[in-house]
């Protein structure tokens, strides 16, 4: 093993929450914590071309999973594994602001949004269709 390799910080697996309800706002009064309701959100207003709206779900999402991932040991930075489903909900909110970013003309925070979760994972890249 190299040095640099044990350097290196170990993946975060969130645990999963309790969330019960189809409705995502039924979800988030059960669990305002659940980013996955917050990226729920956020895609429906992107697909409805209400961008405004999803950056705010999106942002919202997205802090409340960094808070998550910040109290399970992440420093950052590291690898938040796609493969692990309770991790899907915060990578899907950073993917949903970057492209809610995109949409209102707020460049650098796209490519904040995307060096991010590049940084966590590429296969999320390439399993929400970004570039």
């Amino acid at each position: 093993m190299e040095f640099k390799d044990m350097l290196a910080p170990d993946p975060v697996r969130l645990p999963a929450l309790d969330v019960a309800g189809a409705d995502p706002e039924q979800r988030i009064r059960a669990n305002p914590l659940d980013s996955a309701s917050w990226a729920d959100l956020a895609e429906a207003a992107l697909a409805g071309a209400r961008p405004i709206e999803a950056y705010a779900y999106a942002r919202t999402g997205y802090h409340r999973g960094l808070d998550r991932l910040r109290g399970n040991g992440w420093k950052g930075f590291g690898p938040v594994p796609w493969d692990h489903e309770p991790n899907r909900g915060v990578l899907r909110a950073i993917a949903a602001l970057a492209r809610a970013a995109r949409e209102i003309g707020e460049e650098p925070e796209y490519e904040r949004c995307l060096a991010l979760l590049r940084d966590c994972d590429q296969s999320a890249v390439d399993a929400l269709g970004l570039p």
